[in-house]
């Protein structure tokens, strides 16, 4: 005779069925798949790249989903591995999401970044609020006085797109462990002092944007930096560059302009360093408008 499983049984089942995952082609033979409500695709890019993008509630068949279902760009992919990795990992984060039970609630709070149109409940004291252009956090005096002082905002509110982070790190329990990860990076990136202090270990070349900035910065201080840029009406297959010292701008600084052949001009992550020894200082006729009739 076998026993009607519990509900508590039942419950955690369900759970841990959740959400499913279903892979498959749409009608143009992209490689697609959907984990609950969420779509993504592997789209092609320039040069045999691909990158994942994502859609909602598509309610057709896979096969007949369409490029144009999808829409924005959430980075790039190296191979069809790598885009079923980042399915299990959403469905990773779905999963665990639901089991932090956040609440979603009406809300016409007053925010930094406008009226309130909705906030979801971390926890007492933690809110996310949602405005017509920007959101993010607010912490109560007593959970914010849980934040780093390194990190820690007066008012106790934390902005959506980088903010959010110093939340994370401060109460990892509210978060899901892609949250957490995410988190993580965005310290390193944006606060690596603080990332230091906080985590102990001193960040590497490559492993903080804004520390990686500010070594480019200081080699880079003399050198001219490339602050705005033309293809060359005067010169084909050259760029007109505009550089200043350092990528300095404002009143009073001294700007120069220079041809670089196009194939070589790359931006880089924090500008081109014009080589002096092979770009010409050039003083003709100018592709900028703004500096059409202008003494070199």
């Amino acid at each position: 005779m076998s026993t009607p499983a519990s509900s508590t049984t039942m419950i955690a089942e369900s759970a841990i069925a959740f959400p499913q995952i279903e892979f498959g082609r749409a009608a143009d033979g992209i490689l697609v798949a959907r984990v609950a409500d969420t779509a993504f695709a592997m789209l092609p890019a320039r040069d045999g790249r691909h990158y994942l993008a994502t859609g909602w509630r598509i309610g057709r068949p896979m096969a007949e989903w369409k490029r144009s279902d999808f829409y924005g760009h959430t980075g790039e992919l190296a191979d069809e591995a790598a885009f079923r990795a980042k399915i299990a990992e959403n469905a990773e984060h779905q999963r665990e999401k639901r089991a932090l039970g956040r609440r979603e609630i009406s809300s016409t709070a007053s925010t930094p970044w406008g009226r309130s149109q909705g906030a979801t409940v971390y926890a007492e004291g933690v809110v996310c609020h949602s405005t017509a252009g920007h959101g993010g956090f607010y912490l109560s005096a007593a959970r914010n006085r849980s934040v780093h002082s390194m990190l820690r905002a007066r008012g106790g509110w934390y902005e959506e797109d980088e903010g959010w982070a110093v939340v994370a790190i401060t109460f990892p329990h509210l978060f899901t462990s892609y949250e957490r990860r995410c988190a993580e990076r965005t310290i390193k990136d944006s606060w690596p002092d603080a990332s230091e202090a906080i985590f102990g270990t001193v960040l590497q070349p490559g492993e903080s944007r804004e520390k990686d900035r500010r070594a480019f910065e200081q080699e880079h201080a003399n050198d001219w930096i490339v602050v705005s840029a033309i293809s060359s009406d005067q010169h084909p297959g050259f760029v007109e560059v505009v550089a200043t010292p350092g990528g300095r701008r404002g009143a009073g600084t001294e700007e120069r302009r220079f041809l670089v052949p196009s194939d070589e001009y790359r931006i880089g992550r924090f500008g081109f360093v014009v080589d002096e020894t092979r770009h010409v200082v050039y003083s003709g006729p100018s592709s900028f408008i703004a500096w059409q009739g202008r003494t070199p």
